[in-house]
């Protein structure tokens, strides 16, 4: 008897596994994907640029106090172009001793060179020019690069509008594609974005003497915005 009780009980249990399966299976979504994207090109809004100062003499104090009159005589002349002091940061400072390296002997140390540069970043992009060379023209004797980058408030804009055209693009090819298929779409299983903006473009300038107006263009980058959208279907 308790033989044949246990074998109805897993004779049960195998039927209840089988309906919930039946179930399961029964209650899966049938879906198909599409992909929408969207571009532009834009002009960057924000440009960062980095500005030293490098001064050597016989003794580090010299060279340190050399370095420092040059370096505020820089910054002086970035805020009287409307730049303040958020705009301005000290991105490397140092102070070294120069060596005589002779083929005999140990080197010696023949005097002292201090460098001090700054991270200027701006959306002042048509003075960009002016800043160099009222930098240069004020002490300023390294100019190592400037980069430019669109801001995070404009990036934001550009991506509400890309947004709703990629979404447009997706559910246009999955409407055809439906159409083909002789399906019809019910709803939105999933959804992601992605998307490309253009990293920081940096141009490197060599250390120069003053001279005219030095040309600073921007230039465009070009923006892309994708989506990737599974769509229900019966």
């Amino acid at each position: 008897m308790l033989i044949v009780i246990l074998s109805i009980a897993v004779v049960v249990l195998a039927a209840g596994l089988y309906v919930s399966n039946v179930k399961n299976t029964a209650s899966e979504q049938r879906t198909i994907s599409a992909s929408g994207s969207a571009s532009t090109f834009a002009i960057p809004d924000t440009a960062s640029i980095s500005l030293g100062v490098v001064t050597e003499a016989a003794t580090a104090k010299e060279a340190s106090d050399k370095n420092a009159e040059y370096m505020n005589s820089v910054i002086s002349a970035l805020k009287g172009m409307g730049l303040q002091d958020k705009d301005i940061r000290t991105s490397f400072l140092s102070l070294q001793p120069v060596y005589n390296y002779s083929r005999e002997g140990t080197p010696i140390i023949v005097g002292y060179s201090a460098s001090n540069n700054v991270e200027v970043t701006t959306t002042m992009l048509d003075k960009l020019g002016d800043i160099v060379d009222k930098s240069i023209a004020s002490g300023a004797n390294q100019v190592s690069g400037i980069s430019f980058v669109i801001s995070d408030e404009k990036q934001s804009q550009i991506r509400n509008e890309l947004l709703s055209e990629a979404a447009n693009d997706s559910e246009t090819k999955a409407s055809k594609l439906a159409e083909s298929l002789n399906v019809k779409i019910t709803g939105v299983e999933a959804a992601s974005i992605s998307e490309v903006f253009p990293q920081p473009f940096v141009s490197t300038f060599a250390e120069k003497a003053a001279a005219p107006v030095t040309p600073v263009l921007p230039g465009e980058s070009k923006i892309t915005l994708t989506v990737d959208v599974t769509y229900i279907i019966e």
